[in-house]
């Protein structure tokens, strides 16, 4: 998907000029990526509809943590802060999108498997145990199903959307649902996941559903609605309507807030993974150890 090109110029728009601008091509489709940091690599998703500046945001702590962030631009204006107009028709573009299986039955989403690709990329340039994999919203799903690509071996799933019209849904074919959990047993991976109480578009269902497919290895945690930022961007004030981007448009940048703290939560999760201590990725656990 090409991204779109900016139609207007706000303030609050965000020119990531601190982020380098690579073009990374997967098995000839070629892609932007903002990368920013040093260390282990970590690729960050953007939610719908974009990279805004709060994505940025998100990019630079994990970046200021230690972190080199490959932040892929998928769809909408990168770095903008879009109008609810601007915001649904990228929605609704995105949802014809071939790249994308927004509604129930359609399975695993094909630009998960560019995204593999990412994260393979990513690790042979920055090195260290493995990747770390962090969605949101409409890529909130994407990193789990990223972790059949063994490199991925921290993956953090904030407020998953998809489908759009299955609130018990995981946006997952079968088959890759049952490579899934065996491959989470079978590493001992753990997922780490977000939401928002009340939220409709990614409900309890939705996390008890990932529970049943992982079991314990979900961690999933919820905040209640009443710590979400009450005054988000336009877009997620009058098309979302209700608290759900834990760790971007509806974090509160307080000491000691709830979302603030899922965000730390977050940043120790990765470090915990990712850190120089960990066995790198198909090295053997101890001498005379099969990969």
């Amino acid at each position: 998907m090409t991204t779109e090109r900016p139609q207007r110029h706000s303030p609050e728009d965000d020119p990531l000029d601190d982020f380098s601008r690579r073009i990374v091509t997967i098995d000839g489709v070629a892609k932007t990526v903002h990368v920013i940091g040093t260390g282990p690599a970590v690729v960050l998703m953007p939610e719908m509809p974009g990279i805004s500046p709060d994505v940025a945001r998100l990019a630079r702590w994990f970046a200021a943590a230690g972190f080199c962030v490959h932040l892929p631009s998928l769809f909408g204006v990168d770095g903008a802060y879009p109008t609810a107009d601007e915001g649904e028709a990228v929605v609704r573009r995105a949802c014809v999108s071939a790249e994308f299986r927004a509604f129930a039955g359609g399975g695993t989403s094909p630009v998960v498997s560019w995204l593999r690709g990412l994260a393979r990329v990513a690790h042979a340039d920055c090195g260290g145990p493995g990747v770390g994999a962090v969605g949101l919203c409409f890529t909130g799903n994407f990193a789990l199903t990223m972790a059949l690509e063994p490199a991925v071996i921290a993956p953090v799933v904030n407020h998953p959307s998809l489908p759009l019209d299955d609130p018990a849904g995981l946006e997952i074919g079968d088959e890759d649902a049952g490579l899934l959990a065996r491959r989470v047993a079978r590493d001992e991976l753990r997922v780490l996941a977000y939401r928002f109480e009340g939220d409709r578009w990614c409900t309890g269902q939705r996390f008890a559903a990932y529970r049943a497919l992982l079991g314990d290895a979900f961690d999933g945690r919820v905040l209640p609605a009443g710590a979400a930022n009450p005054e988000p961007p336009p877009f997620f004030r009058d098309v979302v309507g209700c608290a759900h981007s834990v760790v971007t448009a509806h974090l509160v940048d307080e000491q000691g807030h709830p979302t603030l703290r899922a965000r730390d939560e977050i940043i120790a999760f990765l470090a915990e993974r990712l850190g120089p201590d960990r066995t790198p990725v198909g090295a053997p656990s101890s001498p005379g150890d099969g990969p």
